[in-house]
């Protein structure tokens, strides 16, 4: 057999094998001069890199959702990585600019929907905090929003340690922890009405106090975690595969948590002891007792033990709110303003909605002026002063907050979500160059994002 001739005329105008790699300076220039092709094979398998451009995503089970990761690689290392992001885009900021404020709750609360009641509350407080009634909302409304909110946070950390334990092999972690999850769920179907995208924190309050039996499924469920917290210790802590899967694996030291805007775990994870409901404390959280727990690996390993920890932390928190609500039974759960609640005798009924025939007869008999002003906040809803405010708080996956602006009319002139997973999602590159491929799914179980948050 004898070498092709080394000049010839293609279809797409280039006449030499030089200008086919002249777009390329890194590829290797193999001429075929003729002679033993099986020489030039070995030459081209020896000097050729190993170079693969790579789709991870959208659809794959470790990215948490629809999320794309490009990644270069060198045979099994990770030589670039970019984040595509967008797939779950729904539009929820501009959404709310044609909703009343109230209505804004519906809709906030479906972007980290693993966490959804966190939404709500930057999204009220900011509100309140323009309205200028921070100071005025009922103390047993911020019992009970942060008790929703600690148990919230155990539910996403369940979450988080589920699946982050499920993608290296644990699959009874992910069982164990949907299973603990679902008590939480059937709290906050038995409180609010629904399992998740509640819209239950409203500017002023909550939608309703606890019902009779509040109490009661509460401490089934506070009795249920403290009893299988343990067993998630016993499982992970000195679990070999575990920790050799986790140790040094996604390394981001303080640094470049700073530098990244990383917060939540991962930054408690490098030693920061940097967490909004102590240094910033909102919702009374200064009048609980709870420690931040902190690691000093700065890696997926130390993020999973400050999740683990944070859960003890919340359930304390929750013992908390559960006997300081034993102490404010009967006490208003909203803010008593006629410009944001409604009338308190069209408020909900024995019926848990208002809507008997005794109630509908008497606020329609007896107070004329209370079903106008009722009729008129459902309508138009409630009026907010021109001004803005920028609210966060501690969300599990790190800083979220709210900026809200108003222009003085019954709906928001601008929403903004600031969710952490985003600002997360573009530290991934500093945490995977470098390494392995396959821990790439560890370090995106590390930072825990939820797509509906960052994309929104």
């Amino acid at each position: 057999m004898t070498a092709p001739e080394k000049n010839f005329t293609s279809p797409t105008g280039v006449t030499s094998v030089e200008q086919l790699f002249e777009t390329d300076p890194d590829t290797v220039e193999l001429t075929a001069e003729g002679g033993d092709w099986q020489e030039i094979v070995d030459r081209q398998i020896q000097e050729q890199s190993s170079r693969m451009i790579i789709n991870m995503g959208p659809a794959h089970p470790s990215t948490h959702g629809v999320m794309r990761l490009c990644l270069e690689l060198d045979g099994d290392i990770v030589t670039n990585l970019r984040p595509a992001i967008g797939y779950l885009h729904t539009g929820i900021e501009k959404t709310c600019e044609a909703r009343t404020w109230t209505q804004g709750s519906t809709l906030v609360t479906r972007a980290d929907y693993v966490a959804p009641l966190f939404n709500e509350a930057v999204y009220v407080m900011a509100v309140e905090e323009i309205l200028g009634v921070t100071d005025k909302i009922p103390e047993r409304a911020n019992i009970i929003r942060v008790l929703m909110l600690e148990l919230n946070r155990i539910a996403s950390h369940l979450v988080a340690i589920g699946t982050g334990g499920n993608e290296l092999g644990g699959v009874t972690l992910l069982t164990n922890g949907l299973r603990d999850r679902e008590m939480i769920l059937d709290f906050f179907e038995a409180i609010s009405g629904l399992r998740m995208n509640h819209a239950f924190l409203r500017p002023g309050g909550v939608a309703n106090d606890l019902p009779d039996y509040g109490m009661d499924k509460l401490d089934e469920t506070l009795d249920w975690l403290e009893a299988r917290l343990p067993d998630f210790d016993k499982m992970c802590n000195d679990n070999p595969i575990l920790k050799k899967r986790m140790l040094g694996i996604s390394y981001l030291d303080l640094t470049g948590c700073m530098a990244l805007g990383v917060t939540g775990p991962r930054l408690r994870a490098a030693g920061a002891e940097w967490d909004l409901r102590k240094k910033q404390p909102h919702l009374g959280y200064e009048t609980y007792d709870f420690d931040i727990p902190v690691w000093n690996t700065c890696d997926a390993y130390g993020a999973f033990r400050v999740r683990l920890a944070e859960m003890y932390e919340s359930l304390k928190i929750c013992r908390q709110c559960r006997d300081r609500l034993a102490d404010t039974q009967g006490q208003p759960f909203m803010i008593e303003d006629p410009k944001i609640s409604r009338p308190a005798k069209l408020a909900v009924y024995n019926d848990g909605q208002g809507n008997s025939f005794e109630h509908v007869r008497k606020i329609m008999g007896e107070d004329m002026e209370a079903l106008i002003h009722h009729f008129k906040l459902v309508t138009e809803g409630i009026k907010v002063p021109a001004g803005q405010a920028y609210v966060a708080t501690e969300s599990p996956k790190g800083e979220l907050a709210c900026h809200v602006v108003s222009d003085g009319g019954t709906h928001p002139y601008r929403v903004h979500l600031r969710d952490p997973g985003f600002h997360h999602l573009q530290a991934l590159p500093a945490m995977c160059e470098g390494g392995m491929l396959s821990d790439i799914v560890v370090a995106v179980g590390s930072i825990d994002p939820v797509l509906g948050g960052v994309d929104r």
